[in-house]
């Protein structure tokens, strides 16, 4: 019996494209205020320990969670308690919980619009 070759990454099915004015787009899901959206309209977060950081050219390792430029999807973010299962780490915060402040730096104090 022939061995196939195995594809290491999963093929997007049409659930998780969007269709615009060019080709497909990939979507994620926020995980502030749970909408879906074009991924390019998304912050990429990564947890280094407990240090929450913006990948902004989108090329750090490991599980990313997406955000929106948007000061409030933040505050639903840390009101929901996301981190832990964003990155999907059981006790990633311990007590002293996730820093999120170059997050909080990057979108600033006023909503972007």
């Amino acid at each position: 019996m022939p061995l196939r070759p195995v594809n290491r990454i999963a093929p997007m099915s049409r659930h998780d494209m969007v269709a615009g004015d060019g080709p497909d787009r990939p979507v994620r899901t926020c995980v502030g205020c749970r909408s879906r959206t074009v991924q390019s309209d998304l912050v990429r977060l990564v947890a280094e320990g407990t240090v929450i950081t913006p990948d902004t050219r989108g090329r750090r390792p490991g599980r990313g969670a997406y955000l929106h430029h948007d000061r409030r999807c933040l505050e639903l973010a840390e009101r929901r308690r996301v981190w832990p299962r964003a990155f999907r780490k059981r006790n990633g915060g311990g007590t002293t919980g996730w820093d999120v402040s170059l997050v909080a730096s990057l979108l600033g104090d006023a909503p972007r619009e």
